[in-house]
């Protein structure tokens, strides 16, 4: 059983919403003059929500995202395939 790949799916029907909150997050980061990548990608990686400012609900909308599906469209816009 080790020795077989294991798939791994994430619905993806949300992206507009996912990005349209991410956008938010990124200004409401830019307006309080954090770098907003590095403090989303620190949320990203450890889902603690104090690296997202409470300025704007960011803080309360980031949390409406699913970490999964938002690395996987992530990678496939970086790879730029669908």
């Amino acid at each position: 059983m080790l020795d077989k790949t294991m798939t791994f799916t994430v619905p993806n029907d949300n992206e507009k919403e996912m990005k349209q909150i991410l956008t938010t997050v990124y200004h409401a980061l830019a307006e309080k003059n954090y770098n907003p990548i590095n403090q989303i990608v620190g949320y990203i990686l450890s889902e603690d929500p104090t690296y997202i400012t409470t300025h704007n609900n960011a803080r309360g909308l980031i949390r409406h995202i699913d970490r999964d599906e938002l690395l996987q469209e992530m990678l496939k816009e970086y790879l730029n395939v669908k």
